[in-house]
């Protein structure tokens, strides 16, 4: 499906959600859209989230999430570590919210992955406004934001140059020609204007799209993060982008995970002082094993899933299960999506130092509808056009191999993606899989010079000795979308989110 197709789709979509809304009936300001959960305008209420991950005790077992609505901004968010946004872009992120609604930004943009070497810091202050729970991302904010100054601090004279090869001349002639490494140079003001921030890529979008979650654990302590908007993929289209999923969560300074030696570092940092990340261990690719989702994921264009993978490096197969939900909770799916190929490594990536470039085909999948509106509107597709047409039953899955895929769905057999990995660990030396973000506008990389240049949100180890009982000569990954309350809200959502799976083949 083409970009043009995606955003009349979408249109479509966000015609008919009010239709679905005044259906359900609903009128508060801070009603969260969904069937289980409501909350006024005048109270805080906890959504609860529980995520159970696998049988291995090492991992985040008896943790409850929970989700204030409205969030409670107040203190300083850090990152957990060095951030790659797409181009690659590498930065560490402070925001500071204060209860009068004034916020201030610090972001450490970096020349390498490791955050080792500063190139740039901008300081960026201004108010926010919460304004109702989002009616297209589930259990998100919607917050409105103004911006009273931007400041820029080079760090060094070859940082300086790399930036005015980006700059039209005027901006150069007004912002960088007299700065001079550790000195504060204004970029915008209430009475300039923002052509030198567009320039940059310079965008605070992430503002406009809110979510705090606090992971309480069974010893008493808590761990609180900030989710922002996602940052388009695409640079061209950054500062106009309107978030509609999250990028990585920052944690609150005072409740994060511990130890977290880059928390400490980022919270003390300033616009002079940028922080110098300490190098980490190198660690080896491998993915041989059954990697999982941390949490429910929320993706641009109203997806919430899990994901499921599993290799088998000495035959280079593997398998991938999508569980798509409706919800921010993943608590009601739709339908599960099970994909299953071939994949092949390639060299190591000449733009993220530690990544390495892959080749993945799929030439299977199969689906299951998880629910009664899903399953009516596979059967309404034509026969050999989608499986068994007339066949599909809640819960029972259907091979898509014999029809080359699913129209309806987005599904083309066979298919090719142009992917980037990369391994991590975590705070308790865990091993955690990172693969290649997905574009924005829901195009597949489907050549090499889509290949992704930023990461989703890691994927844990649950068990590297463990099988899916459905993996044979393959291996496995997981995808759901989930149903809503009312009939004609499961409809309009499942057939906007449908369309987006010949996206999702190596989410």
């Amino acid at each position: 499906m083409s970009s043009g197709q995606l955003s009349h789709l979408l249109r479509g979509v966000l015609l008919l959600l009010p239709a679905a809304v005044i259906v359900a009936g609903r009128s508060k300001l801070w009603e969260v859209p969904t069937g289980h959960f409501t909350s006024s305008s005048n109270q805080n209420q906890t959504e609860s989230l529980h995520w159970e991950h696998c049988q291995d005790r090492h991992l985040q077992e008896g943790v409850r999430i929970t989700a204030d609505i409205p969030p409670k901004l107040d203190g300083t968010w850090v990152s957990t570590r060095c951030e790659v946004r797409p181009g690659p872009e590498f930065l560490t992120r402070s925001y500071t919210f204060h209860s009068n609604r004034h916020f201030q930004v610090l972001q450490h943009y970096y020349t390498e992955s490791g955050c080792e070497d500063p190139a740039y810091s901008l300081l960026i202050r201004g108010k926010i406004r919460l304004l109702q729970a989002s009616w297209i991302t589930r259990g998100a904010t919607e917050a409105e934001y103004h911006l009273s100054k931007v400041g820029i601090v080079v760090h060094s004279m070859a940082a300086k140059q790399r930036l005015a090869s980006r700059l039209p001349p005027a901006c150069v002639s007004l912002s960088l020609n007299e700065a001079v490494p550790g000195k504060l140079y204004e970029l915008y003001n209430t009475r300039a204007g923002r052509a030198c921030l567009a320039a940059m890529g310079f965008s605070v979008t992430e503002m406009g799209l809110v979510r705090v979650e606090t992971q309480h654990h069974g010893h008493g302590g808590k761990v609180q993060e900030l989710f922002l908007g996602d940052i388009h993929t695409d640079w061209a289209q950054r500062t106009q982008h309107r978030p509609t999923g999250y990028q990585q969560p920052l944690q609150n300074a005072m409740h994060h995970i511990h130890p977290c030696p880059v928390c400490a570092l980022v919270y003390r940092s300033s616009e002079q002082r940028p922080p110098v990340l300490p190098r980490g261990p190198t660690v080896p690719l491998s993915l041989a094993g059954h990697w999982i989702s941390q949490r429910c994921e929320t993706r641009p264009n109203v997806l919430f899933l899990t994901r499921d993978f599993t290799f088998k490096p000495s035959q280079h197969v593997w398998e991938g299960i999508y569980r798509h939900y409706l919800d921010s909770a993943c608590s009601q799916p739709t339908f599960t999506l099970r994909a299953l190929g071939h994949y092949a490594q390639g060299n190591p990536s000449s733009k993220l130092s530690g990544a390495s470039e892959f080749v993945f085909k799929v030439t299977q999948v199969r689906v299951t509808a998880m629910d009664e509106s899903t399953a009516k509107l596979l059967n309404s597709t034509r026969p050999g056009k989608c499986g068994q047409a007339g066949d599909w039953r809640v819960g029972v899955e259907q091979d898509l191999t014999s029809t080359n895929g699913c129209p309806m769905l987005g599904i083309k057999l066979p298919h090719k993606e142009y992917e980037l990995f990369k391994m991590e660990l975590d705070h308790r030396n865990h091993p955690l899989l990172f693969t290649g973000e997905r574009p924005t506008d829901g195009s597949s990389p489907d050549r090499p010079l889509r290949r992704p240049t930023s990461f989703q949100v890691p994927m844990v180890l649950c068990n590297g000795s463990e099988r899916n009982p459905y993996f044979s000569s393959f291996n496995s990954k997981q995808v759901q979308l989930a149903s809503g309350t009312a009939d004609l809200e499961k409809l309009v959502l499942l057939v906007f989110g449908s369309a987006l799976c010949s996206w999702l083949v190596v989410y």
